[in-house]
């Protein structure tokens, strides 16, 4: 396959997931997007609603708007701030809810930080798309409060989740409390991640100050120096809970980071992350397998968890084209090109549409949910976007 086929299917794809979001997602009932969508495109209609996957969506046709200027993808993209900012904007205490009910009524109000930036990063996308001063006024205040309530100044970092008023959590919902997990690589990703995209909108000062400190951490206590294999769990003093490896997520912040470091354009910092970037990658290389899918996960005890996930595939064929451009070795380039082919062999649904959620080793179907708290339209439709800006840069 040449580079202008390849371009030429991910745009197509591209229009192809969007196409099946419009399609399947709205709940023409209870207003916003359905919470569960199962691999026979029928909804749930009493499913829960989560902010993972709202702020998901509104994040995908804000930046769909954006970089393809079809106004067709505004009115979902105004849909779904609509329905956040009615159901899922805590009017009390400010943040968002981790979910509501089917007719949006507050379900569990923890204020985890992976919600808050998920909104976010779906606002400061809306606003830089559509330019709704709003939007960016409810992204600057989301920003400040994540910021006053969660962040460690002692110890750096953000803690992991606080209760709706905004004190001390009882419980978490993607870690475990009771093991002093208060801190995630996963939730400090997605952060970093938010406030690089705020940053493209909102170029202040703070925000600055917050993805330099973000950068800190990763070097000091996330990305292991002798490995370059993340950390996925640790307390408030940074010692680590937990010892898997997670290839999904280390190939994922390979570009995240250095993308973080370029918004900034401080050219020192820009070649320290890059160059932590690509031995990320080299890292993350070990989790493919022969059949060119990457293994989900390597649990502390040995045990491989040989799921290639649709998230994994689509985050491999980006990290792995950014590595390419960063060193122009012809190895990464290689393995790009094969996550798609992967993608297209075995996730893509050529009957019902969008993408399994994975297969295992034996490329047998896994799962059962097209749209569902965390099966969103983010993961391979920002990959589409990202591979088709940077195939624009080779040649």
């Amino acid at each position: 396959m040449d580079l202008k086929q390849f371009r030429a299917e991910l745009r197509q794809e591209h229009k192809d997931i969007l196409a099946y979001w419009e399609r399947y997602a709205p709940d023409p009932t209870n207003g916003g997007f359905y919470g569960r969508v199962d691999y026979q495109n029928r909804p749930d209609p009493n499913a829960d609603k989560g902010i993972v996957l709202n702020s998901r969506i509104l994040w995908t046709f804000s930046a769909a708007l954006r970089h393809t200027q079809h106004d067709d993808y505004r009115a979902t993209a105004d849909k779904s701030f609509q329905y956040i900012k009615q159901y899922f904007i805590d009017p009390q205490y400010g943040g968002v809810y981790w979910s509501v009910d089917a007719k949006g009524q507050p379900k569990q109000t923890v204020k985890q930080l992976y919600g808050q930036a998920f909104t976010l990063y779906g606002l400061s996308e809306y606003a830089h798309a559509t330019h709704n001063a709003e939007a960016l006024k409810m992204a600057k205040d989301l920003f400040q409060l994540m910021v006053k309530h969660a962040y460690d100044s002692k110890k750096g970092g953000y803690h992991e989740a606080l209760a709706r008023d905004w004190s001390e959590a009882d419980n978490y919902i993607l870690s475990k409390r009771e093991n002093q997990e208060t801190k995630t690589m996963n939730t400090h990703l997605h952060i970093l991640e938010a406030f690089s995209n705020l940053y493209r909108v909102w170029p202040d000062k703070s925000v600055d100050q917050q993805i330099r400190g973000m950068l800190d951490m990763f070097q000091k206590h996330i990305v292991d120096p002798k490995t370059y294999r993340m950390n996925l769990f640790m307390n408030d003093d940074w010692e680590v809970r937990k010892t898997a490896i997670s290839y999904g997520h280390d190939i994922e912040a390979s570009w995240l980071l250095p993308e973080a470091a370029d918004v900034l354009g401080d050219k020192a910092l820009q070649k320290t992350i890059h160059d932590l970037g690509v031995k990320m990658a080299r890292a993350a290389s070990d989790g493919l397998a022969p059949d060119g899918g990457m293994n989900y996960e390597l649990d502390p005890d040995g045990h491989l968890n040989q799921e290639r996930s649709w998230w994994v595939m689509a985050e491999a064929m980006v990290g792995f084209m950014n590595a390419y451009q960063l060193t122009h070795e012809k190895q990464f380039l290689d393995k790009s090109m094969q996550s798609w082919e992967f993608i297209k062999k075995y996730l893509l649904d050529t009957k019902n549409g969008e993408w399994f959620m994975g297969v295992d080793a034996e490329h047998k179907v896994m799962g059962r949910d097209k749209i569902s708290m965390w099966k969103c339209s983010y993961h391979n439709s920002r990959a589409c976007l990202e591979m088709l800006d940077r195939l624009e840069h080779i040649r």
